[in-house]
């Protein structure tokens, strides 16, 4: 039987479901094999960087969890009106989200040698900074793009989603500060998982909107 485009319009979206869930399960998991690491006050960078025993393992994921977000931004685009200015945008925030978070956090390792940058923490920070921007920037451009029965409810909650996102990435960047010791400074690992928590959750509800979607 030939698979249709509504079918595999419901594939992307339990895919992208299972992938927002299994990552903070896999990030937790092979936190807890890298003594020391501390899920609260690390960034998950620092299990990627070369020093980490779960380094390779980690890399491998995001990578994979990156073309997912591809793939699931190809198909959001033919689900919704491929037409639409806003929905085009969309769907290549989430390409380079995975681009970005994913694949390019997987290739270039997080190192330090003597506490200085070398190039492939340049490149990292620089890709994650490309999908950090996409991700915060993704509800405001679908706030209206998105019709559903309950249309002023989901403008609402991408508002409320790009705030979330907006004061967590504010915070995260606080460990930049030259007094590491302070409260905000100590957790940006917090704050780089609340903004992964509330990023989710709204792909986690575009996914749910796209698979109760009529062909």
């Amino acid at each position: 039987m030939k698979t249709t485009q509504f079918n595999w319009t419901k594939i992307a979206a339990i895919l992208c479901i299972m992938t927002c869930v299994s990552d903070f399960i896999v990030v937790f998991l092979l936190g807890n094999h890298y003594l020391g690491y501390s899920q609260l006050k690390n960034t998950m960078s620092s299990l990627g960087a070369s020093i980490s025993p779960v380094s390779n393992i980690i890399s491998v994921w995001w990578i994979c969890i990156g073309m997912v977000f591809i793939c699931f931004g190809v198909i959001f685009r033919k689900t919704f009106n491929g037409n639409s200015k806003n929905i085009k945008l969309g769907a290549l925030l989430i390409i380079f989200y995975g681009l970005g978070e994913g694949i390019g956090s997987g290739l270039f390792k997080a190192d330090k040698i003597d506490g200085k940058m070398t190039n492939s923490f340049m490149m990292h920070s620089l890709a994650g900074g490309v999908g950090v921007l996409a991700a915060l920037l993704l509800p405001l451009v679908l706030r209206k793009a998105i019709v559903t029965q309950k249309k002023s409810q989901f403008y609402i909650f991408s508002w409320i989603i790009f705030a979330v996102g907006l004061i967590t990435t504010i915070l995260f960047t606080f460990r930049f500060s030259p007094n590491e010791d302070n409260f905000i400074s100590l957790y940006k690992g917090l704050w780089q998982r609340l903004f992964m928590l509330n990023l989710y959750v709204y792909l986690i509800v575009l996914s749910v909107i796209m698979y109760g979607k009529k062909a």
